[in-house]
């Protein structure tokens, strides 16, 4: 279903609660529904009843108030309100009671059950919701994956339950089926095992399905069809309807303001600020608190940290002590997300080249002073830039850290782990900051990062795809520069190759431009059949690779304008737009795009390890972190490049929906603004499998998709490429100097 206007009441969501399969019990045909609630008067489904019906319905503090007060054959919601610390409180008594007045009860968390033994509470790991049944109709067949976030739940033993927790893989339906372990949490008690009272329950709190964000929201109409059909069999039923407290800026269709895209520009870069984001003095205590550090395990092998959002009363950092990465996918039960609590390189120099760009477009000394003081940070003060990178006769000189925090390959030293696609972003970052705040401060470092990257290049013109700090100081730079190795991983090599191009443009030695043709001609030789990607991810093979490919090919052209270098462009831009949906998403595909196998292999393998949003070619998600994002700066590039409407009118399409799919909230302030990495454009919602161990599919990134969806914006407006606003660099000395000094 797709949402048609971004207003308080056209955008309401709403779901039909239409008849379903016969059930016991029979009501009048057409009769109001006669419901009694027991819940705090804010609950999300009273809430919403309320609304729908416009009706005062009965509402009390406790089940057995309800209970009592009901009138003979009401349907009663006993609702938990002290979840998840507290079961709802029932008894035996009440039961009773509800036999004899003959109700039907739907319970939630509840501490006790007839003839039922209940379990200690449980919070899922990757459990996700499943229904198990065909109660619910064709809207919502057995099978059918839900998304209750941090759900916490009672272990119980329930023949033919409803829909269970249980890890399985899929997009929409479980692939696999349920494995052997699954987690009851809704059933219909037993005959009997209540007197004669008919009890549907909840082993979690299901109502609060629109403050934890529950997804997606076609699931949840015929879920609330159902069980309030199961309460009054019969009855005349009106249609549910809520307002989705995190939603998508417009519809699919929705006429959009004649100045979309500076709104959006300037809603994307508040977001910064309103998050917020922007490391403040006071919390560094925090930062820097062992506790809040999570040692290195099997899981994730790199340690990190995770801390929830700063409190905004405590102030808002100006840039000098950087940016945190973005929040994480997990959604918490008020409906809020964890910060992940580090800094990165590529991030922070990301967001001062989209900061200092939007100072400009926009006008806002504010802007620019905080892009001055984070490419500072990231340059001179940061831990990522210092220690053994600053170092000489060290092998990491002039590499950038991959974030601060210490593990085990480089204790003290900042994250002793290298990619060059991340150092390559965080220094086009800053570069463009350099370019729009006119300065040159930040010359000899970024040509020094310019070099180091150049010494790991092989001869091919690829680089390892990750190198740490124990093999690179066991076998020196020099190991990597002689070396004949390639890796036809797009995502890790595409953006490198940009840098080239550039510092070949500014001065730079002959070696960036050969050793980067090299590579882009053997990528190019085998493109798409054997373009791999690493850590498993091969459903991100062709299309997250081809996004990458579009700047250093539109670059290349700008290199050397040849009917060869045209030609790869254009071939690579058509295989990644016969993906483009209709409404300008570009849709995620595996590496074979005829192949309808499953991604996930094994309802085990989810959550195992980084993956895609997808789970076989044709779901309709489109990946905003590693696609699409990539795609916009691109296309952008290459309409300059080639003065070709062809791209530019991808271009359009592509803005046009990043435009609409911008997160809009107007309860979560610090999600306003922002993009998530995952959007169903068929559901025009954020949707998706979310499989991915780091960056799932509601996770934000301040830099990767956040600044350069709405640096191409500022671009726009300015009528500016990335190419031509730092074609002034003076960075040409010291590429000249260090090339001399760190090359053979």
């Amino acid at each position: 279903m797709r949402m048609t206007s971004s207003s308080t009441v056209a955008v309401l969501a709403v779901l039909i609660l239409a008849p379903v399969p016969s059930l016991e019990g029979k009501q009048e045909s057409g009769t109001a529904p006669h419901f009694v609630f027991s819940c705090e008067a804010n609950n999300d489904l009273y809430v919403a009843w309320q609304q729908t019906s416009n009706v005062s319905v009965p509402r009390y503090g406790s089940a057995a108030e309800a209970v009592e007060a009901a009138p003979p054959g009401a349907g009663v919601l006993i609702l938990a309100d002290g979840y998840p610390d507290r079961t709802t409180p029932l008894d035996a008594e009440m039961f009773k009671l509800a036999a004899r007045k003959g109700l039907r009860l739907y319970v939630e968390f509840p501490s006790f059950l007839p003839e039922t033994e209940l379990g200690e509470a449980r919070e899922i790991k990757w459990e996700r919701g499943v229904v198990s049944s065909d109660l619910f109709g064709p809207s919502l067949r057995k099978m059918r994956i839900l998304a209750i976030h941090s759900c916490r739940f009672l272990p119980v033993t329930a023949e033919n339950p409803l829909a269970v927790m249980a890890k399985v893989a899929g997009y929409d339906y479980a692939s696999f089926g349920l494995p052997k372990e699954t987690f009851p949490i809704l059933f219909e008690l037993p005959a009997g095992g209540s007197g004669s009272a008919r009890v549907l329950v909840s082993t979690t709190k299901l109502s609060q399905f629109i403050t934890a964000r529950y997804g997606p929201r076609d699931a949840w109409g015929p879920i609330w069809r159902m069980i309030l059909t199961w309460l009054q069999p019969g009855g005349s039923l009106p249609a549910l309807e809520w307002l989705p407290t995190v939603r998508p800026s417009y519809g699919a269709d929705e006429k959009l303001p004649q100045d979309f895209e500076t709104q959006s520009l300037q809603r994307g870069i508040e977001w910064y600020f309103k998050a917020p984001l922007l490391v403040h003095p006071s919390w560094m205590a925090k930062y820097d608190k062992p506790a809040n550090r999570e040692e290195p395990t099997a899981e994730w092998p790199y340690g990190h940290r995770i801390a929830l959002m700063p409190n905004a009363e405590e102030g808002v950092g100006d840039g000098s002590l950087g940016v945190l990465e973005g929040f994480t996918s997990t959604i918490l039960l008020d409906g809020t997300q964890p910060l992940r609590w580090w800094r990165r390189d590529d991030c922070n120099g990301e967001v001062a080249g989209t900061l200092a760009l939007a100072g400009v477009a926009l006008g806002g000394d504010r802007y620019l002073r905080v892009a001055g003081n984070i490419g500072d940070y990231i340059y001179f003060k940061s831990v990522m830039s210092l220690g053994k990178r600053a170092d000489p006769h060290d092998p990491a000189y002039g590499l950038f850290g991959w974030n601060d925090v210490p593990n085990y390959w480089d204790k003290m030293e900042g994250f002793g782990v290298y990619y060059g696609d991340d150092n390559a972003r965080g220094m086009l970052g800053m570069m463009l900051a350099a370019a729009a705040l006119k300065t040159d401060r930040w010359n000899e470092r970024l040509a020094k990062g310019l070099v180091a990257n150049l010494r790991l290049t092989g001869q091919l013109g690829f680089q390892p795809d990750r190198l740490d700090t124990e093999p690179l100081e066991k076998n020196g730079w020099r190991h990597y520069f002689d070396s004949r190795e390639k890796s036809l991983a797009p995502n890790y090599q595409a953006y490198v190759w940009a840098s080239f191009l550039w510092a070949a443009r500014h001065g730079g030695c002959p070696l960036f431009l050969d050793r980067t043709k090299k590579g882009l001609g053997m990528m190019m030789e085998v493109h798409p059949k054997d373009w791999v990607i690493g850590m498993g991810e091969g459903a991100r093979a062709v299309r997250m690779g081809e996004a990458r490919m579009l700047l250093p090919l539109a670059w290349l052209v700008r290199a050397e304008d040849t009917a060869q270098h045209r030609q790869w462009l254009r071939q690579v831009t058509e295989d990644l737009l016969s993906v483009q949906d209709a409404c300008g998403a570009i849709r995620e595909e595996s590496g074979d795009p005829a192949s309808t196998a499953p991604l996930i292999p094994s309802n085990d393998a989810y959550g195992t390890a980084e993956g895609s949003l997808i789970q076989r070619n044709g779901d309709p998600a489109t990946d905003l972190i590693y696609t699409a994002n990539f795609a916009f700066l691109g296309l952008h590039e290459a309409a300059a490049a080639t003065g070709d409407r062809y791209y530019k009118d991808a271009e359009d399409r592509l803005a046009n929906f990043l435009c609409r799919a911008q997160v809009k909230s107007e309860k979560h302030p610090e999600l306003d603004g922002a993009w998530f990495r995952a959007f169903d454009f068929k559901r025009w919602e954020y949707w998706a499998s979310n499989n991915d161990i780091g960056w799932g599919a509601w996770c934000t990134e301040t830099g990767w998709m956040q600044s350069w969806i709405t640096a191409v914006l500022a671009m726009r407006r300015m009528n500016a490429s990335l190419w031509d606003l730092t074609s002034q660099t003076t960075i040409a000395p010291y590429l000249e100097k260090y090339g001399q000094e760190m090359l053979p």
